[in-house]
């Protein structure tokens, strides 16, 4: 007879560790439910009240923000893109890259990466207790910290722990008064102005230039996009101003049909990971940067590597094709969806047949987004519809629109009859977007 020994195939494990591996994953899941739940709490509260709060609490926390190369990234669209080519081209030349952005598109987590990969719940839940605690303290002289503000110093914590070596830094809102600037970049990016956010950030295009220049620091780097010349203008001041070091688009570098031209380097038939023209000019920009940062360092940039890097990109609900026939892109502005719309018409140039299904909050022009939809691809359908979040648009208050009452029940059957020639762009607010994509790749799984 064979002892228990003898049998490979079993392990055996004592009830302590069974009831350890049963019940630690559900304290932890309330124990972030918890921590998620005081973030959310926060939410709206001391909105742009000032940098002394935040400048306050990094002090208390031993300055982590002072612990690495900081990238500093601003924009009325294209962060995220732009960052998402910076993360690769670093990650590939061997870099620990920490990037903080927003929203999330999944899990709050999301937000916090490394290589990006999310800051683990365990992290998360140790980090957000040391800054209430922090808080305590501050409470003496301040009010309590905004829903950003405690994220964006989980963040800082977090980064300075795992000694990353940079960080990319996405703003909020705006630059100057946003909560991240109580950093000093090394390098300042701004991707796009355009109008967004007018009630915080000003009406004009000028008045928002300011905002997003106001991460400029001085004697430090600069690089900016393709700007209208009045945001052009403002940032130029600014840099001469504080001997920031300027690099422009259309100028400096330029990114043209794959062929990128800079005083750095020049590398031809470049192939972009993301889908869209435009995405040409936020890889560009990445590019530039990257050069730049390489450079001060005096590091040895791989060519192959690089090629590698922007072919690779990629970034979720932003033109991000989840199914074979179904984009999703957050376009939640004018802006943004002027160039959704480029998209979309060289789609229909190439005989396909667009539809659109929209979700916004009410907070938004959602009005002027849906005209312009109208106005500019006549012959697509357009689709109006309600999601889960707080403050989303109901068939109530938009009319003269076809309004679809589950977008569950009408991605289902698009899906279910469509051709190779129909696609289908799902598009408006991020939270939209991100509820959309977690249904898809659970329908996915289901399948």
């Amino acid at each position: 007879m064979r002892g228990r020994d003898e049998n490979p195939g079993l392990v055996f494990v004592s009830y302590e560790t069974l009831l350890r591996q049963l019940i630690e994953p559900v304290i932890k899941e309330m124990y972030m439910f918890e921590v998620e739940e005081w973030l959310h709490s926060r939410i709206g509260l001391n909105f742009r009240s000032g940098l002394g709060r935040m400048q306050q609490a990094v002090d208390l926390l031993g300055n982590p923000e002072k612990s690495y190369p900081i990238i500093h990234v601003t924009g009325t669209n294209g962060k995220g893109s732009t960052i998402a080519f910076m993360r690769e081209l670093f990650m590939g030349h061997g870099k620990k890259v920490a990037t903080f952005t927003s929203p999330h598109i999944v899990s709050i987590n999301d937000r916090i990466c490394i290589n990006g990969q999310p800051i683990a719940d365990a992290d998360f839940i140790r980090l957000a207790n040391k800054v209430k605690e922090m808080e305590k303290t501050l409470l003496q002289t301040h009010d309590q910290l905004s829903f950003f503000e405690l994220l964006t110093l989980i963040a800082f914590l977090y980064f300075r722990e795992q000694e990353v070596d940079l960080v990319l830094l996405e703003v909020g809102i705006g630059g100057l008064l946003d909560t991240t600037n109580v950093v000093t970049g090394e390098i300042a990016v701004i991707t796009s102005v355009g109008l967004d956010h007018q009630e915080t950030l000003g009406d004009s295009l000028e008045a928002i230039a300011e905002q997003k220049a106001g991460i400029f620091k001085a004697g430090k780097k600069a690089v900016i996009a393709k700007l209208p010349p009045e945001a052009r203008l403002v940032c130029q001041k600014k840099a001469e101003s504080l001997a920031v070091d300027l690099y422009q688009a259309g100028q400096d570098f330029s990114m043209l049909n794959g062929d990128f031209s800079s005083s750095l380097d020049t590398l031809s038939q470049l192939k972009i990971g993301l889908e869209g023209a435009y995405q040409q000019e936020n890889a560009a920009l990445a590019l530039q940067t990257f050069l730049l940062f390489m450079r001060e360092g005096k590091e040895v940039v791989d060519e192959q590597v690089v090629r590698q890097a922007l072919e690779k990109t990629h970034w979720a609900g932003r033109l991000e094709r989840i199914r074979p026939q179904i984009y999703l892109d957050g376009a939640h502005n004018l802006p943004a969806l002027t160039r959704l719309v480029e998209f979309i018409k060289e789609k229909e140039q190439g005989g396909y047949r667009p539809q659109i299904l929209f979700g916004a909050l009410k907070r938004k022009d959602y009005q002027g987004m849906l005209g312009y939809l109208t106005e500019n691809l006549p012959q697509v359908e357009l689709k109006v519809t309600g999601f889960d979040y707080q403050g989303s648009l109901d068939e109530t208050d938009v009319t003269g629109y076809h309004i679809i009452p589950s977008y569950r029940e009408f991605i289902s059957s698009f899906e279910a009859r469509a051709d190779a020639q129909d696609l289908l762009f799902i598009t408006g607010s991020l939270y939209f977007i991100s509820e959309v994509r977690i249904h898809l790749q659970e329908h996915e799984q289901i399948n």
